[in-house]
């Protein structure tokens, strides 16, 4: 009888056991996943990616990491030569005779590599020591001349530094100063301005930096800035947690649909004898053609020097970003010509990630760029008429990057999407001439390309890959000639451990009419016959997308790490994301609310007929604008997801920075912001939803989610929230801890299983 109980208790045990694996995904699960970010993907692949280090004409030396080691090579294009750059076992012999450790040719720990341009000898550092070596003679020796202190020459903080590296300027007591970067010598340029009402200035809206904002002229003579006036724009509060009294920080940030928002009012400065030349023209908004802020690539946007310095060139945008003025200024006088203006429906954009227009004095002409056929593309002004010469590119592809002019042969070298059968966000360079004619394209190998130019410009060096084929770098003449190979990527060691690619799909909108693409991401060990569930990350843009690089990545966040935890997660490029039409960036335009969200519900019902997703169990997450979407969808489609995480979102855009929501949802008298408010549909809340925010987030105000939280607990709903309490946007080094919580959400609301308590996620705080 006691050896049937026995029996009866073990198989009870054992059917437990087996339970309990079902209902859990335990710690070693977790370890598993945190495999596949990017922190340990990395150091699984090498090579690939060429970062050149200029040499005399045009040649360049590169690290070049393999699976089996590294290799310094130098590559001659007009020779067609990459070679190692010295003989690596000779050093790896006279390091280790030096040193008593022993070096391998293939694995020499070298760091701060620097190689003279005759490439006759270097400069490293090795175990905090500086050696010069010969290559010729195989002479290595302890390098004991202390390194060079540029004391003198240190930058003041958010300077910027003129084109011959002599004058630095920057902004001191709301005023323009330049420092003499040979003396040490500092120059007050302005003298009038004050607080809310100074030069240079970019501290305002979601950007509150010291940064000076200007362009030098090209003979570093002339600065063209702007007299920034904030006086009566509104102001944000933040407030520090701590012991003891809370800081408060306190700047200006204009809301949408205020009455006052920062103006800008136009000045070039002489520098050698400092004088401020106001340009002939009404303040402008801070406005700028390429994105909600006037300096969105780190210099001052939307102007263009002449080569002699004599007249500046710049856009004036309106407060909705429907009109742009083409002005060009005389820069001794500040006389100010109108050439042409352009008009829009919905909101003007000078390109994708870069100003495409181009002002060509010595020809009179000016590179302009335009929607208005419903394609980015780049159009031919004559610069004394006003009047439009040619279209210069046309068809069903969008310009988004004008990279080089060539005024002698007449020739535009850009970047653009679309051109590739494979797949429309694929970037390719290409050539064609002012008149339309010749378009090339010179990178023809399918995938995302990367290019950058030689010095000299004759050359470039292509990367290109695609999200599942690993980066090839190669080295070509600028009309595309193939010179040589220079890189593969190895991800063998990658593949080793189990890793694979995400897929590339192609799905229909929800409309049924237009294509739209995405990648999707499951376990690498898939159980035949089960449903797994399914989390769409999403982020809507309008000025960027959830898949973001198209580009191979080994890691792309914590998606594959999600996968490995037992889901399908999907990441959908929908409607009203850029890099397609003009028709299909503005889908959401007045309505932001809708953005790409009916595109994720067909988009996954498609997915569900080749995947084995569980649609009973689809869960969305997303950031800052992706926070927005996932609570909109858990709001507005509370039937088809049943688990949302929404970390910073923008929640109601009359909550945030004035003028991303006036560029992409019109004036507030023009579009009804109030209807698209996450927090009118909080109470059609059936799932589970966490909420997330800084509480010092000077990005998106908390206020945003507070707001969401007051309408859930208004409409007795149950809902999660964590508070970082001194965190901006991003959550810096809590960001670990967001992900762990994300993880744990998931797992136990969507998988419906329990999960490992308090996993210490690298790079999450511990006491």
């Amino acid at each position: 009888m006691k050896k049937y109980i026995l029996l009866a208790s073990a198989a009870l045990f054992f059917h437990h056991a087996q339970a309990q694996s079902q209902d859990s995904v335990t710690f070693k699960d977790y370890q598993n996943a945190e495999s596949f970010l990017g922190y340990n993907t990395a150091k699984l692949i090498s090579g690939g990616v060429v970062r050149p280090n200029w040499l005399a004409g045009d040649h360049f030396w590169f690290e070049n990491k393999t699976a089996n080691g590294t290799q310094f090579l130098i590559v001659d294009p007009a020779k067609k030569s990459n070679k190692p750059a010295f003989d690596h076992q000779k050093l790896a012999v006279a390091l280790s005779k030096m040193t008593g450790k022993t070096y391998k040719a293939d694995q020499l720990p070298i760091q701060f590599v620097s190689i003279a341009d005759d490439e006759k000898s270097m400069h490293f550092n090795l175990d905090k020591n500086d050696y010069n070596y010969t290559f010729k003679t195989n002479k290595l020796v302890v390098d004991n001349e202390p390194p060079t202190v540029e004391s003198i020459n240190r930058r003041s903080r958010g300077s910027v530094e003129s084109p011959n590296g002599k004058l630095s300027a920057f902004i001191k007591d709301f005023n323009l100063w330049v420092k003499n970067l040979e003396t040490g010598k500092e120059t007050q340029l302005t003298t009038d301005g004050v607080e809310d009402y100074g030069y240079a200035t970019d501290n305002a809206g979601w950007t509150h930096s010291d940064a000076a904002i200007l362009r030098w002229s090209p003979d570093s003579k002339k600065i063209a800035t702007f007299k920034q006036d904030q006086r009566n724009v509104n102001e944000m509060y933040l407030v520090t947690t701590n012991v003891g009294a809370p800081k408060l920080q306190k700047w200006k940030y204009p809301f949408v649909g205020d009455k006052y928002i920062p103006m800008i009012e136009r000045v070039i400065i002489d520098i050698d004898n400092p004088k401020v030349i106001k340009l002939d023209v009404p303040a402008d908004p801070h406005r700028a053609s390429l994105s909600d802020d006037i300096s969105s690539s780190g210099t001052f946007d939307d102007v263009d020097w002449t080569a002699d310095a004599s007249q500046l060139a710049f856009l004036s945008t309106s407060r909705d970003h429907k009109i742009e003025k083409f002005r060009i200024a005389d820069a001794a006088t500040g006389k100010v010509r109108e050439v042409f203006e352009e008009v829009v429906a919905t909101q003007y954009e000078s390109g994708q990630g870069a100003i495409n227009w181009r002002y060509l004095a010595n020809s009179n002409e000016i590179i302009w760029y335009s929607e208005r056929d419903d394609w980015g593309h780049l159009y031919l002004y004559d610069s004394q008429t006003g009047k439009l010469k040619n279209q210069i590119t046309k068809g069903d592809f969008v310009v988004t990057k004008l990279v080089k002019v060539d005024e002698k042969n007449r020739l535009l070298y850009f970047l653009a999407d679309g051109k590739d059968a494979k797949n429309p966000y694929f970037t390719h360079f290409f050539s064609i001439g002012f008149d339309g004619k010749s378009l090339k394209d010179l990178t023809e190998d399918a995938g995302n390309h990367q290019i950058s130019f030689t010095p000299s410009e004759k050359y470039l060096i292509d990367t290109y890959s695609q999200p599942n084929v690993p980066q090839v770098t190669i080295l070509k003449d600028i009309n595309g000639k193939l010179i040589t190979e220079l890189a593969k990527t190895d991800i063998s060691q990658l593949t080793a451990m189990g890793w694979k690619a995400p897929s590339p799909v192609k799905l229909m909108t929800a409309d049924g009419k237009t294509a739209i693409y995405g990648l999707v991401f499951t376990p690498t060990q898939m159980i035949a016959g089960k449903k797994y569930p399914v989390i769409d990350y999403i982020y809507p843009g309008p000025q960027g997308g959830s898949v973001g690089s198209w580009s191979f990545s080994a890691s792309r966040g914590d998606h594959q790490a999600l996968a490995e935890l037992g889901f399908i997660v999907v990441v959908i490029e929908g409607t009203s994301n850029p890099n397609r039409s003009k028709s299909f960036h503005d889908m959401s335009y007045g309505n932001m609310s809708i953005n790409t969200l009916p595109d994720q519900v067909t988009a996954i019902q498609q997915l569900a007929k080749t995947y084995p997703m569980d649609l009973d169990r689809v869960g969305i997450w997303g950031h800052s604008g992706g926070g927005f979407a996932t609570a909109a969808a858990m709001f507005n489609y509370p039937d088809f997801f049943k688990v949302g995480i929404s970390e910073s979102g923008n929640h109601d855009n009359r909550n945030y920075e004035d003028d991303w929501g006036e560029r992409y949802d019109g004036l507030i008298e023009n579009s009804d912001y109030a209807a698209h408010a996450n927090q009118l549909y909080a109470k059609n809340l059936k799932g589970k939803l966490l909420l997330a925010h800084g509480l010092l987030d000077d990005n998106v105000p908390p206020q945003n989610t507070l707001l969401v939280v007051e309408a859930l607990e208004k409409a007795n709903k149950d809902y999660d929230l964590i508070v970082f309490p001194n965190s901006r946007h991003g959550y810096g080094a809590f960001g670990p801890y967001m992900m762990r919580r994300r993880w744990d959400y998931f797992v136990e609301n969507l998988m419906g299983k329990k999960h490992p308590k308090e996993f210490p996620l690298k790079g999450a705080k511990q006491d």
